[in-house]
């Protein structure tokens, strides 16, 4: 069968492979998913079931299903005429987003820190190190995200650990390709600094705060970029 232009673009990205059944949607999961966060598949492509069954060699049952949990990680949105197309970068409600991440990484935080131990504190103190003197952009994104990830990790609502890292793995894709432009290394790395000793010291309330301020830095540095690259597109 003939490969259509965006079956044949996907191929060149993603490979063409025989996936087996019990492997096929996680797998097929997992390389949309990489794929979309370091920019291979922009923002806007359509993905189709049935080109990436075939790309795949899979019935289209293991797709849908990997498309509803990259469409849950807020990676995926569907259109009308259109279905599935990876999201872009930053939604235009990008505040409101900041406003939710908020409520939601607050409460994991309160959550978490009285269950965190010395080798948690550890772990997201090496990430901290990382981010120092890393400086591939897209690297920082995920070792951001994995930070925070850290300390949030004892909260025993998992349900919400998922929610919460939806929106850092949304925060994550526009960090890979906005960061060097928007000038917050220096700026994220006294906050998380901050954070993770009010989390050592298990002072909850002390922690939250900080939190706070860094997601409000986040939502101030977002728009003073974005309003600047609207600016220069015009």
């Amino acid at each position: 069968m003939q490969e259509t232009d965006n079956e044949s673009y996907l191929s060149s990205i993603l490979g063409k492979e025989q996936l087996p059944s019990h492997l096929a949607r996680a797998v097929i999961e997992e390389k949309l998913r990489n794929a979309i966060l370091d920019g291979r598949i922009p923002s806007g492509t359509a993905l189709r079931q049935q080109e990436l069954a075939t790309l795949f060699g899979v019935s289209r049952m293991p797709v849908r299903e990997a498309l509803r949990q990259l469409e849950a990680q807020s990676l995926l949105r569907v259109e009308p005429h259109k279905g599935a197309v990876v999201a872009p970068l930053v939604s235009e409600d990008a505040v409101d987003a900041y406003s939710l991440r908020l409520l939601l990484e607050s409460e994991a935080l309160r959550l978490s820190i009285p269950l965190l131990d010395e080798q948690d504190i550890a772990v997201a103190g090496a990430y901290i190190k990382m981010l120092e003197i890393e400086t591939d952009y897209s690297q920082m994104g995920r070792l951001n995200r994995l930070f925070h990830m850290a300390l949030y990790s004892k909260a025993p609502n998992r349900r919400l650990l998922r929610l919460v890292e939806d929106g850092l793995n949304e925060e994550e894709r526009f960090l890979r390709f906005n960061l060097s432009a928007m000038g917050l290394g220096k700026l994220a790395q006294d906050d998380h600094w901050a954070l993770l000793n009010a989390a050592s010291e298990k002072a909850v309330d002390k922690a939250v705060d900080i939190l706070e301020r860094h997601l409000n830095r986040g939502v101030e540095a977002i728009t003073r970029y974005l309003t600047a690259s609207a600016h220069t597109v015009s």
